[in-house]
């Protein structure tokens, strides 16, 4: 008797035990209320905004080399290179057919983004900036582009090779010697690697057009997108 009294108080709680259970059992309700709460906010949280466009501040400076000066400018490219970057090389005839193609609707800008792994492609861009402050931003370019596999990839500074073009273009050389010293000439080359790094670049060629991130996968797209961007 003793031990089936004991057996029917075990297996009927108290009403102590029974409180508790009740709270328990709320508090496992309110648990997984609150949790399918919390994952109902979340699937229905708004899509995140897509990026704006790259800031015109950032894209395009005051002196920032615009190749083309349209009467009426339908749109901008801007391109950030390096010369010492074998695609940018690549690229370049292609990036003249449009420049001949579109240069009377569209501006095209042309910006520094020397990249580290590249041990003269800032000699380079200084000697490009240097003649730029002479006229000669697009002929020492385009020298430095037909050259490149004289010089790309060399350890040593190439800045002795790149005055000799200077000379063969006719520069002042005493102007262009001051120039590639002066301290304000590779603050403009850091300039543009500032503003590069802000709107996202991180390799080169890169090409804004209108403020947008371009990715290219044909010359044909690449074509198709200014012709839509002068329409």
């Amino acid at each position: 008797m003793v031990s089936g009294s004991t057996s029917s108080r075990r297996s009927t709680p108290g009403p102590a035990k029974r409180i508790r259970l009740v709270i328990w059992i709320l508090l496992g309700v309110i648990v997984v209320a609150g949790g399918a709460w919390y994952a109902m906010l979340t699937l229905n949280k708004p899509a995140p905004a897509p990026a704006p466009h790259a800031g015109s501040e950032q894209l395009v400076r005051a002196d920032s080399h615009r190749l083309t000066s349209p009467a009426v400018e339908k749109a901008q490219l801007v391109e950030f290179l390096d010369f010492e970057c074998e695609a940018c090389r690549s690229i370049q005839p292609f990036v003249d057919e449009l420049k001949q193609e579109y240069g009377d609707r569209i501006t095209f800008v042309s910006r520094y983004f020397p990249l580290p792994s590249h041990p003269n492609s800032g000699p380079a861009a200084l000697a490009v900036e240097a003649a730029a402050q002479q006229g000669q931003f697009e002929a020492m370019a385009a020298r430095l582009f037909e050259t490149q596999d004289q010089w790309h990839g060399k350890p040593e500074s190439q800045g002795p090779l790149f005055r000799t073009f200077a000379e063969e273009l006719g520069l002042d050389l005493a102007a262009f010697d001051a120039a590639v010293g002066d301290g304000k000439t590779k603050e403009r080359i850091r300039s543009d690697i500032s503003d590069g790094t802000a709107l996202g670049v991180t390799s080169t060629p890169t090409f804004f057009l209108n403020g947008e991130k371009l990715t290219l996968t044909t010359k044909q797209d690449f074509r198709q997108k200014l012709a839509n961007a002068v329409k």
